[in-house]
């Protein structure tokens, strides 16, 4: 598989990963989050996720789409994964609820773009 099909494909499960994080979240409060163990571990596992996607995108990739967050997205996978002692549930909250919908945004624009490149 070239290098531009695997950060279309890399592209595509940020995607979707951020999706599933707007779903699982919908209608629910911050109140919700905080009592709710379940969507707080599949919220965690998403942006790792997402970040791990990321963290797969070539640096060419990365180099030409500076509008997209790269080097917060994997540094949040890398805490989520390694410091997992150190999450802050209400950063992530924030994240979820304020940074992934822009993010989605700008993957889908972005996703078109990518598959096009040479």
């Amino acid at each position: 598989m070239a290098p531009e099909e695997r950060d279309a494909a890399h592209l595509w499960d940020m995607l979707e990963y951020a999706r599933h994080c707007v779903t699982l979240l919908a209608n629910k409060s911050e109140h919700d989050w905080h009592r709710d163990l379940a969507v707080r571990l599949a919220i965690e596992r998403g942006l790792e996720l997402i970040g791990e996607a990321a963290r797969r995108v070539s640096t060419t990739c990365r180099e030409r789409h500076p509008e997209i967050p790269w080097r917060n997205i994997i540094g949040q996978r890398n805490i989520l994964a390694h410091d997992y002692g150190q999450i802050d549930h209400d950063r992530l909250y924030k994240t979820a609820t304020q940074d992934i919908p822009p993010l989605i945004r700008q993957l889908e624009v972005l996703l078109p773009l990518v598959e096009d490149e040479p």
